[in-house]
């Protein structure tokens, strides 16, 4: 399905079963040894996905979510294989700020596996016309949500010690580093 986000337009996909989420990285033309995010429809719903999020990473993530962030957090239960690329031991997790259509589908079905709408290493979607005709075609789904942002969420990596900017995208960087440290010192 294509379903508008907070930031670009996601190619997303059933996050239960691998054969879905292979059928997105096909599309995408995207290598299976890059992850993909869990995007849930909220941060009590990632948290029963994923429930060995906890300690800092449970407070990072209620911290910064929902928002334009994909989280790197750890992945001790090696959970959804299928989305964490080369990397078992992590996984990207997302709770996008939602309003309108792409809200009402993402509370329907609770969570998906998502990446941005376009080809592998292509720019993100802001309009549903920017998402190329093949990944159109070829989704069972594809919803409008009209103009997003355009800019891909800002990526941070919680399994270190301290929180590490991988992408900066919707948010910047030293915001975002702000607000991680600000979790703490509450």
């Amino acid at each position: 399905m294509v379903l508008p986000t907070d930031t670009v337009y996601g190619l997303c996909a059933d996050p239960y079963r691998e054969a879905p989420t292979r059928e997105v990285y096909r599309m995408k033309q995207r290598p299976t040894e890059q992850p993909m995010a869990l995007l849930a429809k909220d941060v009590d719903f990632l948290f029963e996905l994923v429930p060995e999020l906890r300690g800092r990473a449970g407070t990072l993530i209620r911290a910064l979510l929902p928002g334009a962030y994909t989280l790197i957090v750890p992945n001790p239960g090696k959970r959804y294989g299928w989305l964490t690329g080369d990397s078992a031991d992590t996984i990207g997790v997302r709770v996008p700020e939602l309003a309108g259509t792409g809200a009402e589908v993402l509370e329907r079905v609770g969570a998906v596996a998502a990446t941005s709408a376009n080809l592998h290493g292509g720019p993100g979607a802001a309009r549903l016309e920017d998402v190329v005709v093949e990944i159109r075609a070829g989704a069972a789904a594809v919803v409008d949500g009209g103009e997003l942002p355009g800019v891909p969420s800002t990526v941070v990596d919680l399994t270190g010690a301290e929180p590490k900017i991988l992408r900066e995208g919707a948010v910047p960087a030293a915001a975002a580093l702000e607000r991680a440290a600000g979790a703490f010192s509450r």
